[in-house]
């Protein structure tokens, strides 16, 4: 199967309608219902018209679309529809990554839909693409709608196995320095703890590391003369100025310290921090041409945000 995907304009407008059509109906009925079901093909020109839209086909035909609506530094991503036969199977992953291209290209700062939230398996979708709501009176849309955003600083990771989160906690070692905090977040069994060794064993931190459940906070020295890793789980902690409750042997800032469970919590620890989501694959997240992955592989998706002056301008590639 061959999927392709090309930015079109209003000449498309009948095709992207048909599939805008045929995928919102699909949906349970809502009140009020979606406004992509009052559109037209007059209509679909004329958005069409602004900045154009991204049109996927499968073997040559039309299969998924959305339209671009850039507004200010955001690209909005509007009438994003999959035909329901093919949603499950990586199609609208790999369309907001071709659009997120697009919109990094054009020098905007982040991607945003507008979600329903009688829809909270569509909410589960847009999160697991990286999609965040917005905190504060903005994060509501008109009516029952959520705005979603996902900043395009972002480096994402796909690791096929437990091997491969080690090589990149790995290789995240020949990033960090004195003084740097690593935000972990992710489900139980995720693989914040196997990043974590990689990340030790890069350092050359001494002892084992080892899920922090049961120790809130443990310290690995370096044996080669590098900075320690502070290993801490947030996860019990009643804010982040417990940390200075714990009694560590050394001062975080001359310390690499890794907090699991720290989102939402450990952003006062440091303006300057990577962010670092790992989230589970599932059959919509997985490209149609990924063939890397073994058979009984349990893949993940490591998004990596760099936040502060620290990172500004880092190259994350290389991970």
């Amino acid at each position: 199967m061959s999927l392709v995907f090309e930015r079109v304009g209003p000449e498309a407008a009948a095709e992207v309608l048909e599939i805008v059509r045929v995928a919102f109906s699909a949906r349970p009925p809502l009140d009020p219902p979606a406004d992509a079901l009052g559109e037209t093909e007059g209509s679909m020109k004329e958005r069409l018209a602004v900045f154009g839209g991204v049109l996927a086909r499968l073997d040559g035909a039309g299969v998924a679309a959305t339209v671009l609506h850039p507004v200010e530094t955001t690209m909005w991503l509007r009438r994003f529809a999959v035909l329901p036969d093919q949603q499950g199977h990586g199609v609208a992953h790999k369309m907001v990554t071709y659009a997120a291209a697009i919109a990094r290209a054009e020098g905007l700062d982040d991607v945003a839909v507008v979600a329903r939230e009688e829809l909270p398996e569509t909410l589960r979708f847009w999160e697991r693409q990286g999609f965040r709501s917005l905190r504060g009176p903005d994060a509501a849309g008109p009516g029952p709608e959520v705005r979603l955003h996902r900043l395009l600083n972002e480096h994402v990771v796909e690791v096929v196995d437990a091997d491969a989160m080690f090589e990149l906690g790995r290789r995240m070692a020949g990033m960090v320095a004195a003084g740097d905090v690593l935000v972990l977040s992710g489900g139980l069994g995720a693989g914040k703890t196997t990043f974590t060794k990689g990340l030790g064993a890069g350092l050359g931190a001494r002892g084992e590391i080892t899920s922090p459940t049961f120790v809130i906070a443990r310290v690995h020295p370096s044996t080669v003369d590098g900075p320690p890793l502070v290993h801490v789980d947030a996860y019990r902690l009643g804010g982040i100025d417990e940390l200075d409750d714990l009694d560590l042997d050394t001062d975080l800032d001359d310390a690499v310290t890794v907090i699991e469970w720290g989102e939402g919590l450990a952003e006062g620890l440091s303006e300057s921090r990577l962010e670092i989501r790992i989230v589970r694959s599932e059959a919509d997240d997985a490209p149609l041409d990924d063939v890397s992955a073994p058979e009984g592989a349990d893949p993940r998706r490591v998004e990596i945000v760099p936040v502060g002056i620290r990172w500004r301008g880092t190259d994350l590639t290389s991970l």
